[in-house]
């Protein structure tokens, strides 16, 4: 290992895992040791359920489940042996076992090594028990990060977390090389149709009702169009209520005569086939009725590509587009949605402007830089702590 590269040991779920989070830490963990100029392997602590404990075979794993409050304190002290010198714990609630997720401060309590924390979710208004957890979570914490800057406010007026303590540092998102967008339009039928995809574990937070009401108007006058859905049922939600919701939503496209300008990709679409269909896509919309959402890996993922976008204006896209407001309407008025949706298709110009404003905002998300500012930031909490100097709180 190159001496002046400090290991890091990661605390997430990772893949195989098929969540948000264990991509995005997968693709963080990749990204910083690129920027280690290669170096031997992370450490990684999965957090999992006792049925996924042999997914995790590599040395490098190890898996925590995450009911079991004892393996906490025993992944401390295998961490506090290790060679590693600083811990990246990606945080949220549902990933950690007891209420609202406790568990992990029985982790951070015992470390001896310095924590950075990544809060994927920060409310403006935190309400107990969730308040208490990451009040804690981010009082033992040496640092912490979020991936947006109105978490850094929410932070400082909720828990009275000092500004020096917080960093932020965008979502990462992939750099893709050449892409055939002809052929990639080909082969999933899109082919002279105006294409709007939306990308994400099916649910009834994702809003999709309003794009198709907003559609039965807008494909009078855009009879192109056509909007792409891609993505399986949220296990939790198919646990809960099976398919309802998608077949509410496909008995709408019925009712509404919008059979051909609706694709449905019911499946797990690898993320390498994600990104050329994003990329190969004419607008990128995310319609979310919640509007407290302070990330969203899809909406930066179609940002890092250089995606022209329309959303409802949740926190993390209101903080992602700032300035070009122009992108956001709001949730439920599917009459201005229909308009906008219009005018987007049928103005010379429009969409190129868009994809040209949403390339310079996408430009410092991609993973290189996104790699390097963590390393950046590790190494400097490591200089602090070898030089004594006391962690802010």
């Amino acid at each position: 290992m190159n001496a002046k590269y400090p290991q890091i040991a990661y605390v997430s779920t990772y893949v195989p895992k098929k969540c948000g989070l264990a991509t995005y830490t997968h693709h963080l963990r990749e990204a910083v040791s690129k920027a280690k100029e290669g170096s031997l392997p992370d450490p990684v602590v999965a957090m999992c359920n006792a049925d996924e404990l042999p997914d995790y075979r590599e040395p490098w794993m190890h898996p925590l489940v995450k009911v079991n409050l004892s393996d906490y304190r025993d992944i401390a002290d295998l961490i506090n042996d290790s060679a590693a010198e600083v811990v990246s714990l990606q945080h949220e609630f549902g990933i950690f076992g007891g209420e609202a997720g406790h568990y992990a401060i029985e982790l951070i309590r015992r470390l001896k090594k310095p924590v950075v924390t990544t809060f994927h979710t920060v409310f403006e208004q935190p309400a107990a028990p969730y308040s208490d957890v990451q009040k804690q979570i981010a009082h033992w914490s040496n640092h912490l990060i979020v991936m947006n800057r109105k978490g850094i406010g929410y932070l400082q007026d909720g828990f009275e977390i000092a500004p020096a303590k917080i960093s932020f540092i965008p979502h990462g998102t992939p750099v893709l090389g050449s892409v055939d967008r002809a052929r990639i339009r080909r082969d999933n039928g899109w082919d002279q149709r105006k294409v709007m995809f939306t990308f994400g574990l099916l649910g009834r937070s994702k809003g999709i009702e309003l794009i198709l009401q907003a559609m039965e108007s807008a494909v009078r006058e855009v009879p192109e169009l056509l909007y792409v859905v891609a993505g399986q049922t949220h296990p939790e939600v198919r646990k809960h209520e099976g398919e309802a919701y998608r077949d509410e939503l496909l008995t709408l496209v019925n009712r509404l005569g919008l059979n051909r300008h609706v694709q449905w990709i019911d499946r797990y679409v690898p993320e390498d086939e994600l990104a050329s269909m994003i990329a190969a896509s004419d607008l990128y919309v995310t319609p979310y009725p919640g509007l407290s959402q302070i990330t969203s890996g899809t909406l930066a993922y179609a940002a890092g590509l250089g995606r022209p976008i329309l959303s409802t204006p949740y926190v993390y896209a209101r903080d992602l587009v700032q300035g070009h407001e122009e992108m956001l309407l709001p949730f439920g008025d599917s009459d201005q949605w229909g308009q906008k949706l219009i005018e987007l298709f049928t103005t010379p110009g429009m969409l190129a402007e868009w994809e040209r404003v949403m390339s310079e905002i996408g430009q410092g998300m991609h993973w290189p830089h996104v790699g390097a500012q963590h390393l950046r930031l590790f190494r400097q909490l490591i200089d602090r702590q070898s030089r004594g100097i006391a962690d802010v709180v």
